[in-house]
C-alpha cells in the first residue's frame, strides 16, 4: 500500500502555554495562555535539520530525540507513513520547566504539524485523534487539552479514552504569571504527592473545582473562594517554598493565585483594572507577565507575519 502524500510548501504552527489545575481541578482543569512557541515544519528530500531560537536553544536536542520530531513521527504512523526527511524551525517563547505546558506547546505542535503537511490529514487524523494522541504522548490531558482546543477546559479519561470539554473564560479576566528564574521537574513535584488524601480535603476540592466552572465563564468576583485548593500545592511547598508563599501573600492581599501546573510559576486570574497592580506585588526574583487568554488554541497559520 502506497504511503501517505506530503505538501511541498512549508507549513507553521502557533502552540500557546497553558496553566493546569488552577488550584482544585487537579490532573482536570486547563486555561490556555497567550503566549506562544510558533514551528514551522517542511518536508525534505532526506535527514533532519532542526534550528531552535528562544527558549531552549542551548539546551534542546536536534535529532529524534526531540519532544516535537517524536510526536511528529508518532502522528505519521497514524497518518500512513513517514516523509523521507525534515526541515523544523522553532521559535520558542514558552519558558522550560516552568509550570506553563511547555511540553504539551511541543506535542500539539508536532501532531498538528505532521497533519498539516500530510495531505488529506485532517479526515485521517481528526481533532479527537488529536488529543487521544497528545494525551498518550503527555501521559495525562488536562494541558494538552487547553493547548489543542484553547480557552478553559476540562478533561477526562473514559475508560483509558480522553476526553475534553471547551468553555469560554470570562473576558475580563486577565492572568498574570510569575516565572521564577529556576525550574522544577514536574517528576519531582508530582513525587511529593501522597498516595492518599483526607476525605474532607477531597470533598471540599471538589466543591471548589465545580464552582471554578461558574467563577471563570460567567462570575469572576467567585475566583478566590473557587481557586482554594487542598490536594496538591502545600504538598509541594518542600520543591517550590517561594512559590507556594507567594500564592499564600496574593491570596492574603485577597488576589485569586495559584500554582500553574506542577510549578513553579504563579498564576494570579484578576480583573483589568488590578492586573498591573498586582504584577508589582511579587518582587525580585519573578518576572511578572500580564498575558491575554487564549481562545485558538493550537492553530495553522500563514508563513507570513
Amino acid at each position: 500500500m502506497a504511503g501517505p502524500a506530503f505538501r511541498a510548501a512549508a507549513v507553521r504552527v502557533r502552540t500557546p502555554a497553558t496553566s493546569a489545575n488552577l488550584g482544585p481541578g487537579f490532573d482536570a482543569l486547563g486555561l490556555s495562555l497567550g503566549l506562544y512557541d510558533d514551528v514551522v515544519v517542511r518536508v525534505a528530500d532526506s535527514g533532519l535539520h532542526i534550528d531552535i531560537a528562544g527558549e531552549g536553544a542551548d539546551t534542546l536536542p536536534r535529532d529524534e530525540s526531540h519532544l516535537l520530531v517524536r510526536s511528529m513521527r508518532a502522528a505519521f504512523e497514524l497518518l500512513g507513513g513517514q516523509p523521507r526527511g525534515l526541515e523544523i524551525v522553532c521559535a520558542n517563547r514558552i519558558p522550560h520547566g516552568r509550570g506553563l505546558g511547555s511540553s504539551s506547546a511541543a506535542i500539539s505542535a508536532g501532531i498538528v504539524a505532521a497533519r498539516a503537511v500530510t495531505i488529506g490529514g485532517e479526515q485521517k487524523l481528526d481533532d479527537t485523534a488529536l488529543l487521544e494522541l497528545a494525551t498518550e504522548i503527555e501521559g495525562h490531558p488536562d494541558n494538552v487539552a487547553a493547548c489543542l482546543l484553547g480557552g478553559f477546559t476540562l478533561a477526562w479519561m473514559d475508560t483509558g479514552t480522553a476526553r475534553a470539554i471547551r468553555m469560554d473564560p470570562a473576558d475580563s479576566i486577565v492572568p498574570v504569571v510569575f516565572v521564577p528564574g529556576k525550574p522544577v521537574l514536574t517528576e519531582t513535584a508530582r513525587g511529593l504527592l501522597p498516595r492518599t488524601v483526607p476525605h474532607v480535603d477531597a470533598a471540599a476540592n471538589a466543591g471548589r473545582a465545580a464552582l471554578l466552572v461558574e467563577a471563570l465563564t460567567r462570575r469572576p468576583e467567585l475566583l478566590l473562594a473557587a481557586t482554594e485548593d487542598r490536594l496538591h500545592q502545600e504538598y509541594r511547598a518542600p520543591a517550590m517554598p517561594e512559590s507556594v508563599a507567594l500564592v499564600n501573600r496574593l491570596r492574603a492581599d485577597g488576589v485569586p493565585a495559584v500554582v500553574s501546573g506542577a510549578g513553579p510559576t504563579v498564576l494570579a486570574l484578576v480583573e483589568d483594572a488590578a492586573a498591573e497592580k498586582v504584577a508589582a506585588l511579587a518582587g525580585e526574583g519573578w518576572a511578572a507577565n500580564r498575558l491575554t487568554l487564549d481562545a485558538a488554541g493550537t492553530c495553522v497559520l500563514p508563513l507570513a507575519g
